[in-house]
This record gives C-alpha cells, structure tokens and sequence, in this order.
C-alpha cells in the first residue's frame, strides 16, 4: 500500500526565518522550525523529515519542482556521477540537504515516487502544510501529531495578493536588467548553438560586472528568449537573478517542456517581484501590462544588457526606453549574429 505524504517549506524572507511540514493526509504530521534559511532549503528539508518518518512505499507531494523535478528528471544522478557538482561545474547548491535525501531514496529502490501540485490551489492537503510551514517559520517552535491537527495558522500570501509597493520591491544591489529577443532570433525555440554562445557570452559578461559590483544582482522577466537565457548565464556565473513578472502565471499558454523550463528558474531565482495582481483578459491588456514591466526595468535597473539583432521593433524599444533613463554608457546590446 502507497502512503501519500505532502510537503511543504516556507520562509519569511529569503533568506530569513523558515519552517517545514509534511503530512499525511486524514493521518499524522509534522513541523519544524530553522532560524535563518531559504526556501529551496525548507522544500528540501520537508522532502527529507517526510522519508525519514514514514516507512514503506511513499508519494511524495510537494508543489516545488526544485524538489519534485530532481528525481522525476534524475538531477542527482549527474550531480553524484560529477562528485556533487552541477552540469556547469558549479558545487551543487544546498548539498548538506540533498546529500541525505538523496542517500534515502536509493536505499528505498523503488518505494518512493514524486508528483507535483499546484501551490495556493484547492488541494486541501497542499493547504495544511503550506500553513503548518508558515506557522513554523512565524513561531519557530515545532508540533506534530498522530491525526490532522485542529488549529493551525495562516495560509502563506500568495504573491499576486501581497501588498505591492513597486520600488520597495526592488532587491538590493547592483540591479543589471537582462533581456532582448525572442526564440525565432536565437536559433529557435530548441537549444542550439546560438542561444548557447549567447548564454555564455552572458555569463562573462555577469562574472565581469560582479567583480566590480560584488552586489550584483541581475533583473529579468523570464520570458523565452532573450530572458531566460539571462537567468541562466547568472546561475552559470554565481550572480543571483530576480524574477521581474508583468503579471501571475506568464507561462500559462506555452508548451509543458518551456512551462517546466520556466518553473525550474522561477524556483531557483532569488526573489519574485509581481506588477500586478490579475492575469490580463485580452492580448491587449497582456501587451500593456509587458510594456509596464519594462518600464518598471528601466527605472530600477543600474546597467543593462540587451541581446538584440538590430531589427526587432519590440526589442529596439526596451533599448531607447533603457538609454533615456540610465543613459548610452549603460545600456549594452549584444547581437546574437556575432556572438555565434
């Protein structure tokens, strides 16, 4: 018989005060507190104080796919096939964590499966330890019981109801925009040598920007293309990036491999930064809303780079948008044409 165990982390800022839990549905639970973590450690830790606790064949439920998608998609066997360093060679982050978990799940074979759920949905379950998380992470004290318990706190608020105040919202540091062209002028939507070469342009770029701004965070819209490619030259170069989102769920229409593609650096980035509230209800309104996020970039970003091959008419106007507000010395354009 399969036990289905959910789990779930949390944390009051990020890094800050955070908390686990898992439970069982109709059945037992459990929370823990950690003073000062992250999220993704908190996601992890839940994973692992789940399997450590319940024997036999276990569902584990989580709605990270930080978690959930490296073991669906066998992450960890690269990671300790390389010595526990990742695919660009960078020592694999949160190892303390993943080691044991890791170590877990190979002792148990084929007693332990993954499935992902939808955070702040209508899955009951999903609901419970996202809240016992959150009341970890607020009280810093641990519980747990033998059947569900009866009182426990708060929902976590899900971004898109948070209280927004736009340049509060902007992360400390040395904040570098990076954005530019869509797919089509990358070499397509599949990968290929072009958005590779581009990528690790990127990543020299960043690793040079943060030698001299050691604060350097990088602020992008995680849109395909250009976007993305910028989250992932910062995590190739050790630079944090900031999710900058023009409104919930951009991703909601794209193809399943770009949506978990999408997920994946939504989970890594540093922060999530929501301009509104409300999915758009027209390709009008989503166009407004993309023209206020840029707007948003340009009056909170320090420098930026944009990949751009001069004939784009979206892309050329971010550009003229970034130089009017930082200036022609701070706004670079790297052509995907020459780099490749």
């Amino acid at each position: 018989m399969t036990t289905t165990v959910y789990t779930d982390g949390a944390c009051l800022g990020n890094p800050g005060p955070g908390g686990w839990a898992w439970a069982v549905p109709g059945g037992r639970f459990a929370a823990g507190p950690e003073p000062r973590t992250t999220n993704q450690r908190m996601e992890i830790r839940a994973a692992l104080e789940a399997l450590r606790a319940v024997s036999g064949t276990v569902e584990i439920v989580s709605d990270s796919t930080y978690v959930v998608d490296c073991f669906r998609d066998r992450w960890w066997e690269g990671w300790v096939a390389r010595g526990w360093v990742n695919s660009k060679r960078k020592p694999v982050a949160n190892r303390d964590l993943w080691e044991p978990l890791v170590e877990l799940v190979r002792a148990r074979a084929r007693e332990v499966r993954w499935r992902w759920v939808k955070g702040h949905g209508d899955d009951p379950a999903n609901d419970l330890v996202d809240r016992l998380a959150v009341e970890a992470a607020r009280t810093q004290e641990a519980r747990s019981g033998s059947r569900p318990p009866r009182h426990v706190g708060p929902v976590d608020v899900p971004t898109s109801q948070r209280p927004r105040d736009a340049d509060a919202e902007a992360p400390p540091g040395w904040r570098l925009v990076v954005a530019g062209v869509r797919p089509p002028a990358l070499g397509g939507y599949d990968p290929n040598p072009v958005a590779d070469a581009v990528r690790h342009r990127l990543a020299a770029i960043l690793r040079a920007k943060a030698e001299l701004h050691p604060d350097l965070v990088v602020l992008t819209g995680l849109g395909l293309g250009a976007e993305q490619l910028g989250a992932e030259a910062a995590s190739e170069a050790g630079v944090p990036f900031a999710a900058v989102l023009p409104y919930p769920a951009p991703d909601a229409v794209w193809p399943e491999g770009s949506r978990r593609r999408y997920r994946a650096l939504l989970d890594e980035a540093s922060a999530e930064i929501l301009l509104q509230s409300a999915r758009p209800a027209s390709r009008q309104a989503a166009g407004g809303a993309l023209a206020r996020r840029d707007a948003w970039l340009a009056r909170h970003a320090h420098e930026a780079v944009v990949v751009w091959d001069g004939q784009d008419p979206a892309t050329g106007k971010l550009v003229r948008s970034l130089r009017d507000h930082l200036g022609e010395e701070d706004v670079w354009t790297l052509s995907p044409a020459e780099v490749a």
